[in-house]
C-alpha cells in the first residue's frame, strides 16, 4: 500500500518540489531569494512595467500569492509598484536599481541551483525529464487552480491562445 503511494506521480513530484526548492534557497541563501522571488525579479528584469496580472500569469501564480511575493520584495526595495496609466485598477511593477542588482548577483547561484538538481540524471534523462514535465504540464493545463500565460515579446503574436485555468463551479 505504501509503496503504491511513494510511486505515484503527485507524491513523486510535490517531493521533487520540495527538494527543488531546498536546493534553491541553499544556493542562494547569500542573496536571500526564494525561487518565486527570483522568478518575479527575472519576469520584471524581461519586461518592466508589467502590471500584475500578467506578471501573476507569467508565472502561474494566484493574485494571492504573486501579492505576497511582490509585498515582501517591495520592503526590502527591490521592486517598485504604481498605478498604471492604462487603468487605474491595475498597478505595474518594475525592478529598482538594487532589484537589478541583487538579480544578478543571484544569477550565478540560480544556475548552480539547476544544475545540482539535474546533476542525478544523464544529459539524455535531463531533455526527457523537461520534455515530459512540459507535454504533462501543457496536456493538464485546464486543470490548474492559476492561469500560465507566458509572456511573448512584443512584436510576437501567439501562435494559439494559451489555456486558462478552469474556474471553480
Amino acid at each position: 500500500m505504501l509503496a503504491d503511494l511513494y510511486q505515484r506521480p503527485g507524491f513523486l513530484l510535490r517531493r521533487t518540489h520540495q527538494i527543488s526548492a531546498a536546493v534553491f534557497e541553499s544556493a542562494c541563501a547569500e542573496v536571500g531569494l526564494t525561487p518565486a522571488q527570483y522568478g518575479v525579479l527575472t519576469v520584471l528584469a524581461t519586461e518592466p512595467g508589467l502590471d500584475q496580472t500578467r506578471l501573476a500569469r507569467a508565472l502561474a501564480f494566484d493574485k494571492v500569492t504573486v501579492m505576497r511575493v511582490l509585498k515582501g520584495l517591495e520592503e526590502r526595495g527591490l521592486v517598485s509598484r504604481e498605478r498604471s496609466s492604462v487603468s487605474r485598477r491595475q498597478m505595474t511593477v518594475a525592478l529598482t536599481p538594487q532589484g537589478v542588482s541583487l538579480l544578478d548577483a543571484a544569477r550565478a547561484p540560480a544556475e548552480e541551483a539547476y544544475q545540482r538538481l539535474l546533476s542525478p540524471l544523464t544529459p539524455v534523462q535531463r531533455r526527457q525529464l523537461i520534455e515530459l514535465l512540459q507535454t504533462l504540464t501543457e496536456g493538464l493545463a485546464d486543470e490548474a487552480r492559476a492561469p500560465f500565460v507566458p509572456l511573448q515579446p512584443q512584436d510576437e503574436v501567439p501562435s494559439k491562445r494559451p489555456s486558462r485555468a478552469r474556474r471553480p463551479t
